[in-house]
């Protein structure tokens, strides 16, 4: 197998793993109550140590490194707490009361915020393409909010608002480890800072009784936990060794197709035309900004583009 061949087989596989985790996690939701903060608290603590103890046996160096500058430790600390704490609460809140595919999908407006973000950071207006990015995330939003129809909600209101907080927040979760990530082994970043956030809901876990759950239900939180978290990570990682991290996002599209398809057969979850219209619109933006400069609209060096590069 060629080493691009390498970086799709383990970009695909981290992504069909995360739109899996999703739709396992409605049905985990659907049939036990048990709050999120539980389940994020126990997703986090798990899968973060699992990443630390893979890293003590890979590249125990990296470890012991990010713990002895106090100024490096405090940036780990803001990045669990202001990035990965609140991208996954976001995200699982917007499945539980929605569902799979459109929180994952309203997760993908994540680079609308950042080439917001970017173009008021860097005192410039956006290109073309990022103007068209923001149309089609809008459209994108409003067809999978209303069905096309503008006089009605296909989601609650509160399920929108979780879903649009989970876009937000998964573009703190790209733009704060900028720093950290030039210094340090990406894999030990991401550990550390799920052990952390993980530990804020310590008083929640510590108080919660272990919930009485079927197996189905135990079997659904250990893959959470184990495959769409730890493993699909990992994979990610792995396939930024071989291919362009502007193409891992391009492959990243998976993770709402499996989540869509999956709940649609397995869970009944209702998904018509308008909606898979809106998801294609929102998805496109990833793939307008993932794309070379010479290939958009606007050739000009601006906002936007691999935003792995412009978090510094």
């Amino acid at each position: 197998m060629t080493d691009k061949n390498k970086g799709f087989f383990y970009a695909i596989a981290g992504s069909l793993l995360w739109g899996a985790s999703g739709t396992v996690a409605q049905y985990f939701f659907e049939n036990n109550a048990v709050a999120t903060e539980w389940v994020v608290g126990v997703r986090l603590s798990t899968a973060g140590l699992l990443l630390l103890v893979w890293c003590l046996l890979t590249i125990p160096r990296e470890v012991a490194g990010i713990f002895r500058s106090p100024a490096d430790f405090l940036q780990v600390l803001l990045f669990g707490l202001l990035g990965v704490l609140p991208s996954q609460f976001t995200y699982f809140m917007a499945i539980r009361l929605g569902n799979a595919p459109t929180a994952t999908i309203l997760q993908f407006l994540s680079p609308l915020f950042i080439l917001v973000y970017l173009s008021v950071r860097h005192a410039r207006l956006p290109r073309r393409i990022d103007f068209l990015s923001i149309a089609l995330a809008l459209s994108g939003t409003y067809l999978l909010v209303t069905r096309g129809q503008w006089n009605q909600l296909a989601l609650s209101p509160r399920a929108l608002f979780w879903g649009v907080l989970a876009g937000v927040s998964a573009a703190l979760y790209t733009l704060l480890p900028g720093k950290l990530l030039k210094h340090f082994d990406a894999k030990v970043v991401t550990g550390v800072a799920m052990v952390l956030s993980g530990s804020a809901f310590l008083p929640v876990l510590a108080r919660t009784e272990l919930p009485e759950m079927t197996r189905n239900s135990w079997f659904s939180l250990a893959f959470i936990v184990v495959g769409g978290t730890m493993f699909a990570y990992l994979f990610y990682i792995q396939s930024l060794k071989y291919i362009a991290p502007s193409t891992t996002s391009m492959l990243s599209a998976f993770e709402p197709m499996t989540a869509t398809i999956l709940s649609v057969v397995f869970l009944g979850t209702a998904f018509g035309i308008p909606e898979i219209v809106g998801s294609l619109l929102i998805v496109s933006v990833t793939f307008l900004q993932a794309l070379p400069a010479k290939y958009l609209l606007g050739r000009r060096r601006g906002v936007g583009g691999r935003t792995e590069e412009s978090a510094d």
